[in-house]
């Protein structure tokens, strides 16, 4: 199979014979060629969608690769459309000569689809080898700079415990066993701690459960939700579960997994359970956020008096610079993730580089025989010697590990790959050298425990160690809380959250958001804590508890995960849930000892957020049910015949709600008070759905719900968790096309069997393209010229895009072709009559809902939805903000429902 390049516009492009003969020359706009085994060409697409944020209005061909070494066209491959949205031609290819590297996983196209985005490779590719060459191109320097960007964001926290956790260790239970088989032990522990969670439970495992590169406790939920009926989202349907990125693997399960999923899925109150699991690790997730700035900063601005040389701090004083030091922190968010990590990363490296000079150097002064404490054998003999003490004592151990949760919950910003690189490589030989090298110390300077970071340090590198260590210490908060902006979109993408405003910062990397109300809230309450406790030890207990709750809860997670999605027997599912959580259990145990202690802060934290995310969930849950309950039976609208009984105006009317099937409400409610609509009537769902991202090719579902002369359609809108849902100026255009593509492909498709249910026409959807073959003809139109709109509308509407020039919207004129004896008259007629109440204008429908609960309800309920969900509806952002939908052109149905 023979390869050519011809350039175009002066960019250089690779195509196949294959390519040329299907096309006769190369397509302009570009063509992006994908080749592989399988289903290789729709995950490569699937990656496509997940890291570019544009429109495609080019073409794409999809091809797999054939054993015997030629190419075929993909069969049931849908297309994705792919633009030159950058100022080279995308393109993607696979090593022509060796079709076993196109079994490739995944995440290897995602590196090479990220290095073209990121304008990385040289545009021209024909001078370049297809071997080593290449692979190095496409697969190192995307994963060298993120895990170079990820020390400053990952492992900022997890890299700082060594500042404090010897003195957790030893401050209060083990004040009488201070000896050194006992700092043996100690250290034994903290490696056997090291190594079996972050790096066999999470670089190793956990990190390989992610949902199409998006990490975190709801992630690991929405891959459970798609294997398995756990679901309790409302509007969702089968059609869904024909999207590409919905399952992946094969669909066959162990009979132990079948016959365990049915038990599960067959009782309401487990599928409760499970979502109450997963909010109680979402919310720890938002406590850590809260709780983590305040312990690393006031350790890094205490740590000032360690010396006592030239600094005399007061404590009122330590606490005021904690607190600006905090402000300042939260205030760099709003420049993003990778603008942050940039800043961040070359402190953290230096730390580390740091940490582990100074350890190699304590090992080797101190005592070499340090070394042999690797041995488990030293664990038993800490115990045997320290009994109910030591156990005790885990809740200072346990902090060797906070922060490991950041590696998957901020999976989204970065790549496993990168993660698992920076982690393996560079933190924890690190750390574990760190670790080692204070024992070393403690165990000839046993009075040094409570400073024994600090007074471990040779005295000739002291300061520059700590001020390294003071920035380290600041920069260690930004884990969590980017960790915490990730958790938060998830779970306002699958309906338990408030709407908030979410900032993508970065054009390269898909997942990195900024959330301005929840960065604010963060602030608040981490002062809070701050100015309250002052005290890092009483801080770390609250933050040792909750980090270990997340673990525990992953972990259980990461059982059904392996059950179910891996569709492995569930004795690997039950193994892996045995082992590590009695590792967790023994930590998790000790850290619940000191709630008194300062631990009652992340149980007061979470059921904070707990209740919010339950309150905002089981509101809109009951809304929907009334939605559902008081919809308008199509028999109704039938006979009241095309003109439904009132007056049917010129232009469009979008009815949005959150009904994928039947009337909404407001409709009636509308046309009761009201009695005239538009000529053509839109009725809009946008929904998430339990998968990160929706391609664009199969985003909308479009259908009819009246018989033709009625002029009435449905409209459903599909994203998943992680997709933007922005304004891009172009959704009246997109939809129009839609409906124009809907009714030409309803006219070939065979007619329905006849029928006396009059839902049949309400339910049939076809899935339609964007960028599909509309058969109207699409021109710009003169933003001063006059179409069919009364002369005040036009005025008001000039006036408002002179005061909004933001908001100005592409003004787009369609017209049909001219008339073809192959085209229906009946079709022609319905093209028409969109085009004509397009050029009239569009209307947005909404409803302005108010929720109160029955009088019949108990006073919990009334509670609930009277006060808690009214407070926060009033306090988040309105649903058309959210939907973009332009203010002069909004309409706000009033309706109460009473549930």
């Amino acid at each position: 199979m023979k390869s050519f390049t011809k350039s175009r516009n002066g960019f250089s492009v690779l195509v196949t014979g294959a390519a040329r003969r299907r096309n006769g020359d190369i397509p302009s706009p570009p063509l992006l060629l994908l080749i592989g085994n399988n289903q290789t060409p729709l995950r490569i697409a699937a990656s496509l969608r997940c890291y570019f944020d544009v429109s495609f209005p080019s073409s794409l061909v999809f091809f797999q690769w054939n054993r015997e070494g030629t190419t075929k066209e993909a069969t049931g491959a849908t297309p994705l459309l792919i633009s030159h949205c950058c100022t080279s031609i995308l393109l993607v290819y696979t090593f022509i000569n060796k079709p076993d590297l196109t079994e490739q996983p995944i995440s290897v196209y995602e590196d090479w689809i990220l290095i073209l985005r990121g304008r990385i490779l040289p545009i021209s590719m024909e001078t370049q080898s297809r071997t080593a060459t290449s692979k190095f191109f496409f697969l190192l320097p995307r994963n060298l700079l993120l895990a170079y960007q990820s020390f400053g964001v990952v492992y900022g926290d997890l890299s700082t415990s060594p500042l404090y956790v010897y003195r957790s260790v030893f401050a209060v239970s083990l004040k009488h066993h201070q000896n050194p088989e006992v700092i043996f032990g100690a250290f034994s522990l903290i490696f056997w701690a090291l190594t079996l969670i972050p790096l066999l439970k999470y670089t190793c495992i956990v990190l390989s459960a992610d949902d199409s590169g998006e990490g975190g406790t709801f992630a690991l939920y929405s891959l459970i939700c798609r294997h398995a009926r756990f679901n309790l989202l409302p509007n969702q349907q089968a059609a869904d579960e024909d999207l590409s990125s919905y399952k992946y693997g094969c669909t066959g399960q162990p009979p132990s997994s079948s016959s365990l999923k049915r038990f599960l899925e067959k009782h309401k109150k487990s599928r409760t359970a499970l979502i109450l699991v997963v909010l109680l690790g979402a919310s720890m997730v938002i406590g850590d956020g809260v709780i983590t700035p305040a312990i690393s900063v006031l350790s890094a601005v205490s740590a000032l008096q360690v010396k006592g040389e030239g600094v005399a701090l007061t404590h009122g004083q330590v606490i005021a610079l904690a607190c600006l030091i905090l402000v300042g922190l939260f205030a760099l968010q709003h420049f993003g993730t990778h603008r942050v990590a940039s800043v961040f990363a070359p402190v953290i490296i230096l730390w580390l580089f740091s940490i582990f000079s100074i350890g190699v150097y304590n090992v080797i002064h101190w005592h070499p025989k340090i070394v042999h404490a690797f041995s488990p054998h030293y664990i038993i003999k800490f115990f045997s010697q320290t009994r109910k003490e030591g156990w005790i004592s885990l809740g200072g151990v346990l902090l060797s590990i906070t922060g490991t949760e950041a590696m998957f919950a901020d999976l989204g910003h970065f790549t496993a790959s990168s993660i698992r690189l920076a982690f393996g490589f560079v933190v924890y030989p690190c750390l574990v050298v760190q670790y080692m090298g204070q024992a070393a110390y403690l165990s000839k300077n046993i009075s040094s425990i409570p400073d024994s970071f600090y007074k471990s340090i040779p005295e000739r590198i002291f300061w520059p160690v700590f001020a390294i260590a003071n920035l380290a210490s600041i920069v260690g908060s930004q884990a969590i809380i980017t960790a915490t902006f990730s958790i938060v979109k998830q779970c306002h993408a699958l309906g338990f959250f408030p709407r908030v405003k979410i900032v993508h910062t970065s054009k390269h990397m898909f997942g990195q958001i900024y959330i301005p109300e929840i960065n604010w809230i963060l602030m608040i309450l981490t002062l809070l804590i701050t100015i309250g406790f002052q005290d890092t030890t009483l801080v770390g207990n609250a933050y040792g508890l909750a980090c270990m709750t997340v673990m525990f809860i992953t972990t259980f997670l990461m059982a059904l995960v392996i059950t179910f999605v891996w569709q492995k027997h569930v004795i690997f599912g039950i193994s892996f849930l045995v082992f590590f959580w009695f590792i967790e259990g023994v930590y998790l145990s000790a850290a619940i000892m000191k709630l008194p202690q300062g631990g009652w802060v992340s149980v007061l934290l979470a059921f904070i957020f707990m209740f919010i995310m339950f309150v905002w969930f089981y509101g809109n849950r009951r809304k929907y049910k009334h939605d559902i309950h008081n919809k308008i039976q199509l028999k109704w609208l039938l006979n009241l015949g095309p003109s439904l009984g009132i007056v049917r105006v010129p232009g469009i009317g979008l009815v949005y709600s959150e009904l994928a099937t039947g009337i909404p409400s407001i409709f009636s409610h509308f046309v009761t008070n009201l009695p005239a609509f538009h000529n053509v009537v839109v009725f809009i769902c946008v929904k998430y759905v339990p998968i990160p991202f929706v391609l664009p090719t199969e985003r909308y579902l479009i259908g009819r719900v009246c018989p033709r002369p009625y002029r009435m359609y449905r409209c459903i809108v599909r994203y998943g968790y992680k997709d933007i849902q922005k304004d891009d100026r172009n959704f009246e255009n997109q939809l129009i096309q839609s409906v124009a593509e809907f009714i030409q492909m309803e006219v070939a498709e065979p007619p329905s069997p006849p029928t006396s249910d009059t839902g049949s026409f309400d339910g049939r959807m076809a899935v339609i393209s964007t960028r599909s073959n509309s058969g109207l003809i699409i021109s710009e139109s003169d933003p001063g010229e006059s179409i069919i709109r009364p002369s005040t509308l036009r005025i008001l509407k000039s006036s408002y895009d002179a005061e909004n020039p933001q908001m100005s919207r592409r003004r787009v004129r369609f017209q049909l072709p001219p008339s073809s004896p192959a085209m229906d008259p009946a079709v022609r007629d319905e093209l028409l009559q969109l085009v004509e109440a397009k050029e009239a204008g569009v209307a947005y429908i909404t409803g302005f809902s108010y929720i109160k609960a029955r009088k019949a309800s108990s006073i919990m309920k009334k509670f609930v939805i009277d006060v808690a969900y009214s407070f926060l509806r009033k306090n988040c952002r309105r649903p058309a903000v959210t939907l973009h939908i332009p203010h002069i052109s909004l309409i706000e149905v009033g309706m109460i429902y009473y549930v």
